[in-house]
């Protein structure tokens, strides 16, 4: 009988410890920030107040879903400093089906407290380029995972350096959460990439989930020690998720950070001003050209900008406003032609972020540009020196028949119209005039013994 009553009161405590535990984990809240675009100023200011936003309101952990093809460093490693200084638990999920981390997208998963992939994702493609001449990986030799030879010139050192410091940063994000080390240091040096199963089999990542609630799941009860060495364990089994998107600026903004659109719409704004400037009174070129331009700025502002190369593409400008007021059988195009490549290529000092302007894009803009300038504008310059063509004053120059003797005033037939006249000359009914000047509905002319035309 005591048997069959501590039975009793054991299940019942047991019920109880559940439904206080059910309980408990329903008040939890995670918070989720999607991050599905380039790692730049922008993603990394949301992802930093976001991060900032989870631990003010209570979160039990902040879970980043990512699906990026990679970023600036610098703005990498914001995001990583945001990551590490958080008071609670980050959660890196790359999903959803078909995302990948790329390129810094790689560094943001490694730095994360647990780091989790969804089915048919990738990971990997961590390879600085921009410096290292044609962006391959270096060749492997004895030693680390990947090293590679000693450097022979300036730009190879420079190269070597960023290599070198983005393996030791991956390392250590690799190495202080348990994780694969000598596979992220691959990912930098080689550009190897693997699939979320992969990941989970290679421990470069900790667990594969296939949505949020899957991930919610899987995480409750789990131990994390977070990089100010407190140990946390999770309940996430039964917790509300609120999700922390862009603001309406930030995601406008972070679309304007692509250097290809920067570009274009920096160049759509210069035309636009030129052509107004040309043709005065088109109002909409100008309206539409300085928008452009402020647009331009605004995404200038949030890309490592190298002035050099703006220099280049304004003198390239100037080298084809000259060509057009002074020609010189195309020798000016021809250096605007080429100042204005090269300073496209030079623009964007995006370093080993694997983002830079599109080579298609320069070469179309920079033909569309020598044809603008060439044609165009051109043009509309020779429209703008050219005698009026149309209206009264289209009878300047003209000849015609006196149809009265002129005395200070008179009329004359000009294009088979009857016109009143005035003349400094007494002029005869039946002789030639020419139109000097038009006032009005009078003409000012002349004799003369040219042919009527």
């Amino acid at each position: 009988m005591k048997a069959a009553l501590a039975a009793t009161l054991l299940a019942v405590g047991a019920l109880l410890g559940q439904a206080a535990g059910s309980a408990a984990d329903a008040g939890v809240q995670v918070d989720l920030i999607p991050l599905a675009a380039g790692i730049n100023p922008i993603t990394a200011s949301y992802v930093s107040r976001a991060l900032q936003t989870a631990q003010a309101d209570g979160a039990q952990a902040a879970i980043i879903q990512l699906d990026t093809p990679g970023g600036l460093d610098t703005s990498m490693r914001q995001i990583v400093q945001a990551m590490t200084s958080s008071s609670i638990p980050v959660v890196v999920f790359v999903a959803p089906q078909g995302a990948r981390a790329g390129s810094a997208g790689v560094f943001i998963t490694m730095a994360a407290d647990v780091a989790a992939m969804a089915p048919n994702t990738n990971i990997g493609a961590a390879h600085p380029v921009g410096f290292a001449g044609n962006g391959s990986p270096a060749p492997a030799s004895s030693g680390s995972p990947g090293a590679s030879p000693p450097p022979s010139n300036d730009a190879e050192v420079e190269a070597q350096k960023i290599l070198n410091d983005s393996v030791a940063y991956i390392r250590s994000l690799a190495e202080n959460h348990g994780r694969n080390a000598d596979w992220a240091e691959q990912a930098v040096r080689e550009s190897v990439s693997v699939t979320g199963q992969q990941a989970v089999q290679q421990h470069i990542v900790d667990l594969q989930a296939a949505d949020v609630q899957d991930l919610l799941s899987k995480l409750d009860g789990r131990e994390v020690k977070l990089s100010n060495g407190r140990v946390t364990t999770l309940h996430t089994g039964q917790a509300a998720v609120r999700r922390i998107d862009m603001s309406p600026f930030e995601s406008i903004a972070v679309y304007l950070a692509d250097p290809n659109l920067a570009y274009i719409l920096m160049l759509i704004g210069v035309y636009g001003i030129i052509f107004e400037l040309s043709t005065p009174g088109a109002i909409l070129p100008g309206v539409m050209g300085g928008l452009a331009i402020l647009l331009a700025l605004l995404a200038l502002g949030m890309l490592p900008v190298n002035y050099a190369g703006l220099a280049l593409i304004a003198f390239s400008l100037l080298l084809f406003i000259a060509d057009v007021k002074m020609p010189t059988h195309g020798v000016l195009t021809a250096g605007g032609i080429i100042s204005f490549a090269f300073g496209s290529l030079a623009l964007l000092n995006l370093g080993s972020s694997g983002l830079a302007i599109s080579i298609p894009v320069i070469l179309i803009f920079t033909a569309g540009t020598a044809l603008f300038f060439g044609v165009i504008v051109r043009l509309g310059l020779r429209a703008r020196k050219a005698p009026p063509t149309t209206g009264a004053w289209e009878l300047v120059g003209k000849v015609g028949e006196a149809a009265t003797d002129i005395r200070d005033s008179g009329e004359v037939r000009v294009n088979g119209e009857w016109w009143k006249a005035v003349s400094d000359e007494p002029i005869a009914a039946g002789s030639r005039v020419e139109v000097l000047g038009v006032r009005g509905l009078t003409l000012f002319v002349r004799r003369t013994l040219g042919a009527s035309h």
